[in-house]
C-alpha cells in the first residue's frame, strides 16, 4: 500500500472516530433547535387541533419550540409523503392518522410510502368514535328500526359521506355488517353535508362525536349509535353498534405521532417518553375527555401494532365495497 493510500485510510478512520462521539452528543442534546410537526391537513379541523395541542405540550417538556406545519391535500397523503422523505434526525415529526396511514393503503396500493415500514410510530394520541345520526323526520329511533327500514326499502334510504373519511369507512363497514343497501351521496366537505342533513336533504351520516354534540343538544339531529366498542362519555345514553346486535363492531377516528424510519432510537425513545408525559397531564386529559375523545394506550409498540391492524381492517372493507380513489 502506498503512503498516500495509508494516509487516506487513516484520515477516514479518524473522521469516523470523530463522527461517533459527535452523533452521540447530538442525540444526547436533542432537541437543541426547533422541531417541526407536519399536520397533513388544513388548519381548523380535529387533526390540526390535536397537532397544535401536542406541539404546545412537547415544547414545554423538551424546552424547544415544536412548530406545526400544515401540508394538506389528497386526504393527508401529500403531507405524509413529505414526512416520510424528511431527514430522519428527530426534527420532523409527522401526525399519522386513520385516513393517511390506513384507509389510503386500501385505496391506492401504489402509495409512495408504506405506513408499516417507512415510519417509527411513537404513540397514539387520540381516539374518538363516529356517531350515527339521523334527521328527526326519519321514522326510526333505534339502530334495529333503521336496519329493518333499510331492508324493507333497499336503496331508498340515502346518507352523506366525504370520500374515504372515517365516517365513510364506518358507514361502509356498517352496511356490510348489517347486510343492508343504502344510497350514498358524496360531498367534498363536512360543511355542505351538515347543511344538507340539517335541512333533511339527506337522512343519515356518521359524524365525529365532538362535532355532533351541539346539534343533538338542539334536537336538530337524532343519535342512533356510536361506533366505539364502549359507550362514549358525551353520549352515555346512546348505545354502541356492538351492543345493538353487531358484536365487536368498531370504527374509530384516530391520530398519533410518528417520525421517519432511520431516526436514531435514543431520539425516538425521548419523544415517546415526552408524548406519554403529555398524555398523562390532567389538563390534557380533561380537555380531551370533555370533547368525547379517548386517550389510548401509550407507546410505540401498541401504536405500531394498531396501525398495522387498521390497514388490514380498512383495506378489506374498501375491497369488499369496491371503493376507488377519486
Amino acid at each position: 500500500m502506498t503512503c498516500w493510500k495509508k494516509f487516506v485510510n487513516l484520515a477516514a478512520v479518524a473522521a469516523f472516530g470523530l463522527a461517533l462521539p459527535l452523533a452521540a452528543t447530538a442525540q444526547a442534546d436533542y432537541p437543541h433547535k426547533p422541531v417541526k410537526i407536519i399536520v397533513p391537513f388544513p388548519p381548523g379541523g380535529t387533526s390540526d387541533v390535536m397537532g397544535r395541542m401536542m406541539a404546545e405540550e412537547l415544547s414545554k417538556i423538551l424546552k424547544q419550540p415544536f412548530i406545526v406545519e400544515n401540508i394538506g391535500g389528497a386526504g393527508g397523503v401529500i403531507g405524509t409523503e413529505r414526512g416520510a422523505k424528511a431527514t430522519p434526525d428527530g426534527y420532523t415529526l409527522i401526525q399519522s392518522g386513520v385516513g393517511q396511514n390506513a384507509v389510503a393503503h386500501g385505496l391506492d396500493p401504489n402509495l409512495k410510502y408504506n405506513s408499516n415500514t417507512d415510519f417509527i410510530h411513537l404513540s397514539q394520541v387520540h381516539s374518538g368514535p363516529n356517531l350515527l345520526v339521523a334527521h328527526p323526520s326519519t321514522p326510526f329511533k333505534t339502530l334495529k328500526e333503521l336496519v329493518d327500514y333499510a331492508k324493507a326499502n333497499p336503496g331508498k334510504l340515502d346518507y352523506g359521506y366525504t370520500h374515504a373519511a372515517s365516517g365513510h369507512m364506518a358507514m361502509e363497514l356498517f352496511k356490510q355488517t348489517a347486510g343492508i343497501f343504502m344510497t350514498g351521496i358524496p360531498y367534498r366537505g363536512g360543511g355542505p353535508m351538515m347543511t344538507d342533513i340539517l335541512g333533511g336533504t339527506i337522512k343519515l351520516m356518521f359524524i365525529n362525536q365532538d362535532v355532533a354534540l351541539q346539534y343533538i343538544k338542539a334536537g336538530k339531529l337524532r343519535p342512533l349509535a356510536v361506533s366505539s366498542v364502549q359507550r362514549n362519555a358525551l353520549y352515555p345514553d346512546v348505545p354502541t353498534i356492538s351492543e345493538s346486535g353487531y358484536k365487536g363492531f368498531e370504527a374509530l377516528s384516530w391520530s398519533g405521532m410518528s417520525v421517519p424510519k432511520g431516526t436514531p432510537q435514543p431520539i425516538a425513545d425521548k419523544l415517546e417518553a415526552a408524548l406519554a408525559q403529555t398524555m398523562q397531564s390532567p389538563a390534557i386529559k380533561q380537555r380531551m375527555e370533555s370533547q368525547g375523545f379517548v386517550i389510548p394506550v401509550q407507546g410505540s409498540k401498541p401504536y405500531t401494532a394498531f396501525v398495522k391492524s387498521e390497514i388490514e381492517r380498512w383495506t378489506k372493507v374498501i375491497q369488499t365495497a369496491g371503493i376507488k380513489p377519486q
